[in-house]
């Protein structure tokens, strides 16, 4: 669904009122505000809807490229919320988890945070940004959930070993292996940049963008006119599971 900005009121889905721990992954991997990062008045609506209808444990839950603490990084962008807890990928348990695709598009399994499968309701909730030509809405912000410490490759940080695989095909595969309840695109602003998040051309766009993580970035790329790779390999790998 699409709303406008400055009337958006988040409404948590009915389902959230049985879960007993919802984890909420925003995009904070940079000392920069709004619409480098999700802001603070995006997380705060989002509090705000669960606890009107659930007593849930709430985490916030974030990994940086270079593999530094992302503590700093919530401090700087005001994510001192009560009740929630904080946490840095980097700190979490691994465990491997198996892509569901029959036929992965490059990766069978994944290593992730333990916490990620031990929670009931996943929310994804990313800015509007364009990097490179690229959409980075709610799935490609599920990229920093996984530790650098195992992706980083020969760079020694990011993660660069994903990039032998295909970036598109990877996220792809992500998709299908870390299923996220509910994806957030907050276009209230849109980023446009080559490479650095933290340099580019912002534009007012007025939007906000909510639903199941695929359907909400598809939206967003059809409102933008653009194509997105990792959704034409989702689309196509969707069939298969549908069989």
């Amino acid at each position: 669904m699409i709303f406008n900005a400055e009337e958006f009121i988040f409404k948590a889905p009915p389902v959230i009122s049985r879960a007993r721990r919802v984890l909420i992954k925003p995009c904070a991997a940079y000392n920069v505000p709004y619409p480098a990062t999700t802001s603070r008045e995006m997380l705060a609506a989002i509090i705000q809807g669960v606890r009107a209808i659930s007593d849930a444990d709430i985490l916030i839950l974030e990994g940086t490229p270079d593999g530094k603490p992302v503590y700093p990084l919530y401090r700087s962008l005001g994510y001192d919320f009560p009740r929630v807890l904080t946490m840095d990928v980097k700190d979490c348990t691994y465990v491997e988890v198996d892509n569901p695709l029959v036929k992965p598009l490059a990766i069978p399994t994944f290593w992730v945070p333990n916490v990620i499968i031990s929670s009931d309701y996943l929310i994804s909730v990313a800015p509007l940004k364009i990097v490179n030509g690229r959409g980075s809405f709610s799935i490609m912000n599920l990229l920093s959930l996984l530790p650098v410490s195992k992706y980083a490759g020969k760079t020694g940080s990011g993660w660069g070993a994903l990039n032998e695989f295909g970036i598109e095909k990877a996220i792809a595969d992500l998709y299908f292996t870390l299923p996220f309840d509910l994806g957030i695109v907050e276009g209230r602003q849109k980023l446009t940049c080559n490479g650095d998040p933290t340099k580019g051309k912002v534009e007012e766009y007025g939007k906000i963008f909510v639903g199941e993580p695929y359907e909400v970035d598809r939206e967003v790329s059809e409102a933008l006119k653009m194509k997105t790779d990792y959704l034409d390999l989702i689309k196509s790998a969707k069939v298969e599971l549908e069989v």
